[in-house]
Protein backbone atom coordinates (compact mmCIF):
# COMPACT_ATOMS: atom_id res chain seq x y z
CA UNK A 1 0.00 0.00 0.00
CA UNK A 2 1.56 3.34 -0.89
CA UNK A 3 2.29 6.00 2.15
CA UNK A 4 1.00 9.26 2.45
CA UNK A 5 3.46 11.04 0.01
CA UNK A 6 2.88 8.53 -2.81
CA UNK A 7 0.92 10.10 -5.81
CA UNK A 8 -2.43 10.84 -5.41
CA UNK A 9 -5.49 10.21 -7.65
CA UNK A 10 -9.41 10.59 -8.23
CA UNK A 11 -11.27 8.06 -9.94
CA UNK A 12 -15.26 9.31 -11.19
CA UNK A 13 -17.28 6.74 -12.94
CA UNK A 14 -19.86 7.28 -15.37
CA UNK A 15 -22.22 3.48 -16.84
CA UNK A 16 -22.89 0.44 -15.67
CA UNK A 17 -21.16 -2.56 -13.96
CA UNK A 18 -18.72 -3.23 -16.27
CA UNK A 19 -17.70 0.78 -16.10
CA UNK A 20 -17.55 0.23 -12.63
CA UNK A 21 -16.11 -3.05 -12.42
CA UNK A 22 -13.09 -1.37 -14.61
CA UNK A 23 -12.59 1.35 -12.50
CA UNK A 24 -12.20 -0.77 -9.19
CA UNK A 25 -9.83 -2.43 -11.97
CA UNK A 26 -7.51 0.64 -12.90
CA UNK A 27 -8.10 1.64 -9.33
CA UNK A 28 -6.31 -1.27 -8.73
CA UNK A 29 -3.75 -0.74 -10.88
CA UNK A 30 -2.24 2.09 -10.05
CA UNK A 31 -2.56 0.98 -6.11
CA UNK A 32 0.12 -1.75 -6.77
CA UNK A 33 2.01 0.95 -9.07
CA UNK A 34 2.60 3.11 -5.89
CA UNK A 35 -0.29 5.61 -6.25
CA UNK A 36 -3.23 6.68 -3.47
CA UNK A 37 -6.66 6.71 -3.55
CA UNK A 38 -8.45 9.59 -2.72
CA UNK A 39 -12.05 11.00 -1.72
CA UNK A 40 -11.82 14.30 -3.45
CA UNK A 41 -10.88 15.89 -6.64
CA UNK A 42 -9.12 18.61 -4.86
CA UNK A 43 -7.03 15.95 -3.45
CA UNK A 44 -5.43 14.38 -6.17
CA UNK A 45 -2.68 15.00 -8.62
CA UNK A 46 -4.31 12.51 -11.27
CA UNK A 47 -8.01 12.79 -12.26
CA UNK A 48 -9.54 10.06 -14.11
CA UNK A 49 -13.37 10.16 -15.69
CA UNK A 50 -14.10 6.20 -16.56
CA UNK A 51 -16.74 7.22 -19.60
CA UNK A 52 -20.04 6.03 -20.61
CA UNK A 53 -21.07 7.26 -24.10
CA UNK A 54 -24.08 4.59 -24.67
CA UNK A 55 -26.51 7.98 -24.05
CA UNK A 56 -26.20 11.40 -25.45
CA UNK A 57 -26.60 12.62 -21.73
CA UNK A 58 -23.94 10.21 -20.50
CA UNK A 59 -21.48 11.90 -22.96
CA UNK A 60 -22.89 15.39 -21.59
CA UNK A 61 -22.15 15.13 -18.21
CA UNK A 62 -18.30 14.29 -18.66
CA UNK A 63 -18.01 17.13 -21.13
CA UNK A 64 -19.39 19.26 -18.33
CA UNK A 65 -16.84 17.85 -15.47
CA UNK A 66 -13.98 18.97 -17.65
CA UNK A 67 -15.34 21.94 -18.19
CA UNK A 68 -14.80 22.61 -14.33
CA UNK A 69 -11.05 22.75 -14.79
CA UNK A 70 -10.20 24.92 -17.57
CA UNK A 71 -6.76 25.31 -18.42
CA UNK A 72 -5.38 26.50 -14.62
CA UNK A 73 -5.92 23.25 -12.91
CA UNK A 74 -3.17 23.56 -10.85
CA UNK A 75 -0.86 20.69 -12.00
CA UNK A 76 -3.52 18.19 -12.38
CA UNK A 77 -3.05 15.77 -14.70
CA UNK A 78 -6.66 14.60 -16.39
CA UNK A 79 -7.76 11.32 -17.93
CA UNK A 80 -10.59 10.67 -19.57
CA UNK A 81 -10.76 6.82 -20.21
CA UNK A 82 -13.60 4.50 -21.66
CA UNK A 83 -16.32 4.83 -24.27
CA UNK A 84 -16.06 8.62 -24.75
CA UNK A 85 -12.52 8.33 -25.27
CA UNK A 86 -12.28 5.50 -27.80
CA UNK A 87 -15.56 7.42 -29.32
CA UNK A 88 -14.05 11.03 -29.74
CA UNK A 89 -10.25 10.57 -29.40
CA UNK A 90 -8.42 13.59 -30.05
CA UNK A 91 -11.47 15.53 -30.25
CA UNK A 92 -11.39 15.61 -27.03
CA UNK A 93 -7.83 17.32 -26.44
CA UNK A 94 -9.73 20.08 -28.90
CA UNK A 95 -12.68 20.73 -26.70
CA UNK A 96 -10.46 20.64 -22.97
CA UNK A 97 -7.24 21.43 -24.19
CA UNK A 98 -6.50 20.80 -20.29
CA UNK A 99 -7.02 17.04 -20.62
CA UNK A 100 -3.81 14.72 -21.14
CA UNK A 101 -4.17 11.18 -21.33
CA UNK A 102 -7.50 9.70 -23.84
CA UNK A 103 -7.20 6.04 -23.57
CA UNK A 104 -10.31 3.28 -24.26
CA UNK A 105 -10.85 0.05 -22.42
CA UNK A 106 -8.76 -1.59 -24.36
CA UNK A 107 -5.57 0.05 -23.78
CA UNK A 108 -6.11 -0.33 -20.35
CA UNK A 109 -3.00 -2.47 -19.58
CA UNK A 110 -1.16 0.04 -21.27
CA UNK A 111 -1.77 2.82 -18.06
CA UNK A 112 1.58 3.36 -16.42
CA UNK A 113 3.62 3.38 -18.99
CA UNK A 114 1.33 5.59 -20.67
CA UNK A 115 0.97 7.98 -17.27
CA UNK A 116 4.90 7.64 -17.04
CA UNK A 117 5.23 9.24 -20.23
CA UNK A 118 2.93 12.28 -18.88
CA UNK A 119 5.27 12.61 -16.03
CA UNK A 120 8.31 12.35 -18.14
CA UNK A 121 6.99 15.77 -19.82
CA UNK A 122 4.97 14.52 -22.50
CA UNK A 123 2.05 16.94 -22.95
CA UNK A 124 -0.98 14.46 -24.34
CA UNK A 125 -1.38 10.66 -24.67
CA UNK A 126 -3.40 8.77 -26.36
CA UNK A 127 -3.87 4.91 -25.91
CA UNK A 128 -7.37 3.80 -28.58
CA UNK A 129 -6.15 0.73 -30.32
CA UNK A 130 -8.53 -1.90 -30.55
CA UNK A 131 -6.64 -4.52 -31.94
CA UNK A 132 -6.22 -6.54 -28.73
CA UNK A 133 -7.22 -10.61 -27.93
CA UNK A 134 -6.25 -9.71 -24.41
CA UNK A 135 -9.05 -8.98 -21.61
CA UNK A 136 -7.77 -6.28 -18.94
CA UNK A 137 -7.04 -8.06 -15.39
CA UNK A 138 -4.90 -7.01 -12.67
CA UNK A 139 -3.24 -9.10 -9.89
CA UNK A 140 -4.49 -6.20 -7.34
CA UNK A 141 -8.17 -5.27 -8.08
CA UNK A 142 -9.70 -2.82 -5.39
CA UNK A 143 -12.57 -3.60 -4.30
CA UNK A 144 -15.53 -1.09 -3.89
CA UNK A 145 -17.78 -3.16 -2.21
CA UNK A 146 -16.57 -5.23 0.85
CA UNK A 147 -19.33 -8.05 0.39
CA UNK A 148 -20.40 -8.20 -3.95
CA UNK A 149 -17.35 -8.45 -6.19
CA UNK A 150 -17.88 -8.38 -10.28
CA UNK A 151 -15.87 -10.99 -12.27
CA UNK A 152 -15.49 -9.78 -15.92
CA UNK A 153 -15.75 -12.96 -17.99
CA UNK A 154 -16.39 -11.47 -21.48
CA UNK A 155 -15.27 -8.08 -22.82
CA UNK A 156 -16.07 -6.12 -25.99
CA UNK A 157 -18.93 -6.95 -28.85
CA UNK A 158 -19.57 -8.81 -31.68
CA UNK A 159 -23.39 -7.88 -32.48
CA UNK A 160 -24.05 -4.80 -34.79
CA UNK A 161 -26.93 -3.23 -33.63
CA UNK A 162 -27.83 -0.04 -35.17
CA UNK A 163 -28.18 2.15 -32.57
CA UNK A 164 -25.13 1.20 -30.18
CA UNK A 165 -21.23 2.58 -29.46
CA UNK A 166 -20.17 -0.52 -27.75
CA UNK A 167 -18.43 -2.36 -30.67
CA UNK A 168 -16.64 0.72 -31.50
CA UNK A 169 -15.49 1.69 -28.52
CA UNK A 170 -15.30 -1.83 -26.40
CA UNK A 171 -13.77 -3.92 -29.28
CA UNK A 172 -14.21 -7.42 -30.28
CA UNK A 173 -15.67 -10.35 -27.76
CA UNK A 174 -12.53 -12.10 -26.22
CA UNK A 175 -13.36 -14.32 -23.33
CA UNK A 176 -11.07 -15.32 -20.34
CA UNK A 177 -10.25 -18.95 -19.56
CA UNK A 178 -13.22 -20.87 -17.41
CA UNK A 179 -10.71 -21.37 -15.03
CA UNK A 180 -9.50 -17.80 -14.44
CA UNK A 181 -13.02 -17.11 -13.99
CA UNK A 182 -13.19 -19.75 -11.56
CA UNK A 183 -10.13 -19.43 -9.43
CA UNK A 184 -11.09 -15.53 -9.29
CA UNK A 185 -14.27 -17.11 -8.08
CA UNK A 186 -12.74 -18.79 -5.44
CA UNK A 187 -10.00 -16.26 -4.12
CA UNK A 188 -13.12 -13.69 -3.60
CA UNK A 189 -14.71 -16.49 -1.65
CA UNK A 190 -11.38 -17.00 0.61
CA UNK A 191 -11.53 -13.52 0.49
CA UNK A 192 -15.18 -13.07 2.26
CA UNK A 193 -17.08 -11.92 -0.47
CA UNK A 194 -20.47 -13.97 -0.54
CA UNK A 195 -22.11 -12.54 -3.80
CA UNK A 196 -20.37 -12.84 -7.09
CA UNK A 197 -21.61 -11.42 -10.41
CA UNK A 198 -20.26 -12.36 -13.78
CA UNK A 199 -20.38 -9.47 -16.23
CA UNK A 200 -19.82 -9.03 -19.47
CA UNK A 201 -21.69 -6.69 -22.44
CA UNK A 202 -23.14 -10.02 -23.69
CA UNK A 203 -22.48 -12.15 -20.88
CA UNK A 204 -23.96 -15.47 -22.42
CA UNK A 205 -22.00 -15.19 -25.64
CA UNK A 206 -19.37 -16.53 -23.58
CA UNK A 207 -17.24 -19.23 -25.27
CA UNK A 208 -13.79 -20.22 -22.86
CA UNK A 209 -10.89 -20.57 -25.04
CA UNK A 210 -9.13 -22.87 -23.39
CA UNK A 211 -9.32 -26.51 -24.14
CA UNK A 212 -12.64 -26.95 -22.24
CA UNK A 213 -14.44 -25.26 -24.66
CA UNK A 214 -17.40 -24.16 -22.19
CA UNK A 215 -20.28 -21.97 -22.83
CA UNK A 216 -22.47 -19.70 -20.72
CA UNK A 217 -24.21 -22.19 -19.19
CA UNK A 218 -21.46 -24.28 -18.44
CA UNK A 219 -19.20 -21.74 -16.94
CA UNK A 220 -22.16 -20.22 -14.81
CA UNK A 221 -23.04 -23.93 -13.21
CA UNK A 222 -19.43 -24.41 -12.37
CA UNK A 223 -19.33 -20.69 -11.05
CA UNK A 224 -22.30 -22.16 -8.51
CA UNK A 225 -20.79 -25.05 -7.23
CA UNK A 226 -17.68 -23.15 -6.15
CA UNK A 227 -17.40 -23.79 -2.45
CA UNK A 228 -18.55 -21.22 -0.12
CA UNK A 229 -20.43 -18.94 -2.37
CA UNK A 230 -24.15 -17.73 -1.33
CA UNK A 231 -24.44 -16.15 -4.72
CA UNK A 232 -24.17 -15.78 -8.18
CA UNK A 233 -25.36 -13.04 -10.59
CA UNK A 234 -24.95 -12.38 -14.20
CA UNK A 235 -25.34 -9.52 -16.37
CA UNK A 236 -26.14 -8.41 -19.19
CA UNK A 237 -27.23 -11.47 -21.74
CA UNK A 238 -28.53 -10.97 -25.11
CA UNK A 239 -31.60 -12.82 -26.48
CA UNK A 240 -30.62 -14.19 -29.52
CA UNK A 241 -27.44 -15.91 -27.02
CA UNK A 242 -30.21 -17.33 -24.25
CA UNK A 243 -30.77 -20.45 -24.12
CA UNK A 244 -32.98 -23.42 -22.50
CA UNK A 245 -29.44 -24.51 -20.39
CA UNK A 246 -29.16 -21.36 -19.00
CA UNK A 247 -32.48 -21.70 -17.83
CA UNK A 248 -31.91 -25.43 -16.24
CA UNK A 249 -28.38 -24.32 -14.69
CA UNK A 250 -30.07 -21.78 -12.62
CA UNK A 251 -33.08 -24.59 -11.91
CA UNK A 252 -30.42 -27.06 -10.86
CA UNK A 253 -28.12 -24.48 -8.68
CA UNK A 254 -29.64 -22.36 -5.59
CA UNK A 255 -26.96 -20.46 -5.41
CA UNK A 256 -27.48 -19.06 -8.86
CA UNK A 257 -29.61 -16.00 -8.44
CA UNK A 258 -33.40 -16.51 -9.90
CA UNK A 259 -32.84 -12.92 -11.77
CA UNK A 260 -32.58 -12.72 -15.76
CA UNK A 261 -32.10 -8.92 -17.36
CA UNK A 262 -32.55 -9.72 -21.09
CA UNK A 263 -33.41 -6.26 -23.05
CA UNK A 264 -35.81 -6.53 -25.66
CA UNK A 265 -35.60 -2.74 -26.96
CA UNK A 266 -38.70 -2.67 -28.84
CA UNK A 267 -42.03 -5.13 -28.85
CA UNK A 268 -41.96 -5.02 -32.96
CA UNK A 269 -40.44 -7.02 -35.24
CA UNK A 270 -40.40 -4.13 -37.80
CA UNK A 271 -38.52 -2.07 -35.22
CA UNK A 272 -35.93 -5.04 -34.24
CA UNK A 273 -35.03 -5.33 -37.68
CA UNK A 274 -33.68 -1.93 -38.03
CA UNK A 275 -32.02 -2.07 -34.61
CA UNK A 276 -30.39 -5.47 -36.18
CA UNK A 277 -31.29 -7.37 -32.77
CA UNK A 278 -31.11 -10.41 -34.53
CA UNK A 279 -34.54 -11.93 -33.41
CA UNK A 280 -38.51 -11.01 -34.09
CA UNK A 281 -40.99 -10.44 -31.80
CA UNK A 282 -41.84 -14.24 -31.57
CA UNK A 283 -38.48 -15.83 -31.04
CA UNK A 284 -38.21 -13.49 -28.09
CA UNK A 285 -41.41 -14.28 -26.49
CA UNK A 286 -40.09 -18.05 -26.62
CA UNK A 287 -37.28 -17.02 -24.77
CA UNK A 288 -39.88 -15.31 -22.12
CA UNK A 289 -42.06 -18.80 -22.17
CA UNK A 290 -38.81 -20.34 -21.42
CA UNK A 291 -38.09 -18.51 -18.43
CA UNK A 292 -41.58 -18.44 -17.09
CA UNK A 293 -41.86 -22.11 -17.13
CA UNK A 294 -38.88 -22.86 -15.37
CA UNK A 295 -39.33 -25.27 -11.83
CA UNK A 296 -37.96 -22.11 -10.21
CA UNK A 297 -39.80 -18.78 -10.55
CA UNK A 298 -37.54 -16.72 -11.90
CA UNK A 299 -37.57 -12.57 -12.41
CA UNK A 300 -37.05 -10.53 -15.72
CA UNK A 301 -36.11 -7.47 -16.24
CA UNK A 302 -35.35 -5.23 -19.42
CA UNK A 303 -34.40 -2.72 -21.71
CA UNK A 304 -36.59 -0.51 -24.23
CA UNK A 305 -35.43 2.08 -26.40
CA UNK A 306 -38.71 4.43 -27.75
CA UNK A 307 -38.54 6.89 -30.54
CA UNK A 308 -36.32 4.61 -32.53
CA UNK A 309 -36.03 5.90 -36.32
CA UNK A 310 -39.45 4.43 -38.52
CA UNK A 311 -40.98 3.57 -35.35
CA UNK A 312 -44.65 3.83 -35.86
CA UNK A 313 -47.54 4.14 -33.71
CA UNK A 314 -48.14 0.51 -34.75
CA UNK A 315 -45.10 -0.28 -33.50
CA UNK A 316 -45.11 1.21 -29.94
CA UNK A 317 -48.64 -0.03 -29.44
CA UNK A 318 -46.90 -3.71 -30.11
CA UNK A 319 -44.02 -2.52 -27.48
CA UNK A 320 -46.75 -1.90 -24.72
CA UNK A 321 -49.08 -5.63 -25.60
CA UNK A 322 -44.78 -7.41 -25.04
CA UNK A 323 -44.88 -5.30 -21.55
CA UNK A 324 -48.56 -6.70 -20.39
CA UNK A 325 -47.02 -10.57 -21.96
CA UNK A 326 -43.83 -10.59 -20.44
CA UNK A 327 -45.03 -9.16 -17.10
CA UNK A 328 -41.32 -7.81 -16.55
CA UNK A 329 -40.78 -7.03 -12.52
CA UNK A 330 -38.43 -4.03 -13.69
CA UNK A 331 -37.31 -1.93 -17.06
CA UNK A 332 -34.97 -0.06 -18.03
CA UNK A 333 -36.03 2.65 -20.93
CA UNK A 334 -34.87 5.32 -22.64
CA UNK A 335 -35.82 7.47 -25.77
CA UNK A 336 -33.48 6.75 -29.03
CA UNK A 337 -30.61 9.55 -29.07
CA UNK A 338 -28.27 9.22 -32.34
CA UNK A 339 -24.62 8.18 -31.65
CA UNK A 340 -21.97 8.71 -33.95
CA UNK A 341 -20.48 6.21 -35.98
CA UNK A 342 -23.68 3.66 -35.27
CA UNK A 343 -25.42 2.54 -38.39
CA UNK A 344 -28.88 4.46 -37.60
CA UNK A 345 -27.47 7.62 -38.27
CA UNK A 346 -28.29 7.20 -42.16
CA UNK A 347 -31.88 6.03 -40.80
CA UNK A 348 -32.12 10.43 -39.80
CA UNK A 349 -34.18 11.04 -36.58
CA UNK A 350 -37.48 11.95 -37.91
CA UNK A 351 -39.64 11.26 -34.83
CA UNK A 352 -40.15 14.53 -32.36
CA UNK A 353 -38.80 14.30 -29.00
CA UNK A 354 -42.30 15.42 -28.11
CA UNK A 355 -43.40 12.40 -29.40
CA UNK A 356 -40.75 10.20 -27.58
CA UNK A 357 -41.33 12.54 -24.63
CA UNK A 358 -44.69 10.93 -24.53
CA UNK A 359 -43.93 7.56 -25.31
CA UNK A 360 -41.22 7.54 -22.79
CA UNK A 361 -44.14 8.30 -20.30
CA UNK A 362 -47.06 6.07 -21.36
CA UNK A 363 -44.33 2.79 -21.50
CA UNK A 364 -43.56 3.68 -17.71
CA UNK A 365 -47.06 4.69 -17.07
CA UNK A 366 -48.04 1.19 -18.19
CA UNK A 367 -44.84 -0.48 -16.72
CA UNK A 368 -45.59 1.15 -13.25
CA UNK A 369 -48.84 -0.38 -12.98
CA UNK A 370 -47.09 -3.98 -13.67
CA UNK A 371 -44.91 -3.85 -10.71
CA UNK A 372 -47.50 -2.58 -8.69
CA UNK A 373 -49.82 -5.47 -9.05
CA UNK A 374 -46.60 -7.76 -9.08
CA UNK A 375 -45.10 -6.53 -6.08
CA UNK A 376 -48.63 -6.57 -4.30
CA UNK A 377 -48.83 -10.31 -4.66
CA UNK A 378 -45.67 -10.62 -2.47
CA UNK A 379 -47.31 -9.46 0.66
CA UNK A 380 -46.74 -12.30 2.77
CA UNK A 381 -44.07 -13.35 1.09
CA UNK A 382 -40.62 -14.72 3.15
CA UNK A 383 -37.68 -13.61 1.33
CA UNK A 384 -33.80 -14.11 2.39
CA UNK A 385 -32.30 -10.75 1.43
CA UNK A 386 -28.73 -9.46 1.45
CA UNK A 387 -28.82 -6.29 3.40
CA UNK A 388 -26.71 -3.67 1.36
CA UNK A 389 -27.36 -0.41 3.59
CA UNK A 390 -29.10 2.31 4.54
CA UNK A 391 -32.85 2.66 3.36
CA UNK A 392 -35.44 5.09 3.15
CA UNK A 393 -36.04 6.69 6.30
CA UNK A 394 -33.62 5.40 8.87
CA UNK A 395 -34.88 1.91 7.49
CA UNK A 396 -31.89 -0.67 6.22
CA UNK A 397 -32.42 -1.63 2.76
CA UNK A 398 -31.29 -5.23 0.98
CA UNK A 399 -31.89 -7.57 -2.37
CA UNK A 400 -33.59 -10.47 -2.71
CA UNK A 401 -31.89 -12.90 -4.72
CA UNK A 402 -34.78 -12.34 -7.41
CA UNK A 403 -33.58 -8.91 -7.79
CA UNK A 404 -35.81 -7.24 -5.54
CA UNK A 405 -35.35 -4.37 -3.38
CA UNK A 406 -36.83 -5.05 0.57
CA UNK A 407 -36.73 -2.23 3.30
CA UNK A 408 -36.80 -2.96 6.52
CA UNK A 409 -36.73 -1.14 10.08
CA UNK A 410 -33.52 -1.22 11.83
CA UNK A 411 -34.60 -1.54 15.28
CA UNK A 412 -37.52 -3.02 16.89
CA UNK A 413 -38.82 -6.38 16.92
CA UNK A 414 -42.04 -8.34 18.04
CA UNK A 415 -40.93 -11.37 17.08
CA UNK A 416 -37.91 -11.55 18.64
CA UNK A 417 -35.60 -10.78 16.30
CA UNK A 418 -32.87 -8.58 17.13
CA UNK A 419 -32.73 -6.33 14.42
CA UNK A 420 -30.40 -4.02 15.92
CA UNK A 421 -27.49 -6.44 15.43
CA UNK A 422 -28.21 -6.90 11.56
CA UNK A 423 -25.68 -5.01 9.22
CA UNK A 424 -24.65 -4.49 5.58
CA UNK A 425 -23.11 -7.83 4.32
CA UNK A 426 -25.67 -9.84 6.43
CA UNK A 427 -28.19 -12.41 5.36
CA UNK A 428 -31.72 -12.20 7.29
CA UNK A 429 -35.39 -13.68 6.24
CA UNK A 430 -37.72 -10.94 5.76
CA UNK A 431 -41.34 -11.09 5.16
CA UNK A 432 -43.22 -8.36 2.70
CA UNK A 433 -45.57 -6.55 5.02
CA UNK A 434 -46.15 -3.80 2.34
CA UNK A 435 -45.30 -3.17 -1.45
CA UNK A 436 -44.69 -0.24 -3.51
CA UNK A 437 -43.75 0.06 -8.05
CA UNK A 438 -40.41 -0.01 -7.02
CA UNK A 439 -39.76 -1.40 -3.28
CA UNK A 440 -40.92 -3.65 -0.88
CA UNK A 441 -40.94 -3.30 3.00
CA UNK A 442 -40.63 -6.49 5.42
CA UNK A 443 -40.07 -7.38 8.69
CA UNK A 444 -36.83 -9.07 9.39
CA UNK A 445 -38.01 -13.29 11.09
CA UNK A 446 -35.35 -15.13 13.10
CA UNK A 447 -31.91 -14.53 13.41
CA UNK A 448 -28.83 -14.32 10.69
CA UNK A 449 -28.88 -16.85 8.34
CA UNK A 450 -25.44 -15.67 7.49
CA UNK A 451 -23.19 -13.33 9.28
CA UNK A 452 -21.34 -10.47 7.48
CA UNK A 453 -17.65 -12.05 6.96
CA UNK A 454 -16.41 -9.92 4.00
CA UNK A 455 -12.72 -7.70 4.15
CA UNK A 456 -12.03 -5.15 1.43
CA UNK A 457 -8.87 -6.04 0.07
Amino acid sequence: MADAGAKTFYIETFGCQMNAHDSEKVAGLLISRGYRQVETDGQADLILYNTCSIREKAAQKVFSRLGQFKRDNGGKTIAVLGCVAQQEGERIFERAPWVGLVCGSASYRKLPQLLAELESGKRRLTGLSLDTEETFETEFTRRDNPFRAYITIIEGCDKSCAYCVVPMTRGPERSRTSESVLAEARALVELGYTEIQLLGQNVNSYRDPSARKWNFAELLSAAGEVGGVRRVRFTTSHPRDFTREIVQAIEAHPVLCNHVHLPVQSGSTAVLAGMKRDYTREQYLEKIDCIRCAKRAISITTDIIVGFPGETEADFEETLSLLDYAQYDSLFSFKYSRRPGTSALALGDAIPEEEKGRRLRELQARQRAIQERRNQSLIGRRFELLVEGQGREGQLSGRTSCHRTVNFPRNGSDNGSDKGSVKPGDYVWVRVTQAGPNSLIGEVEGGLLWGAMATQN
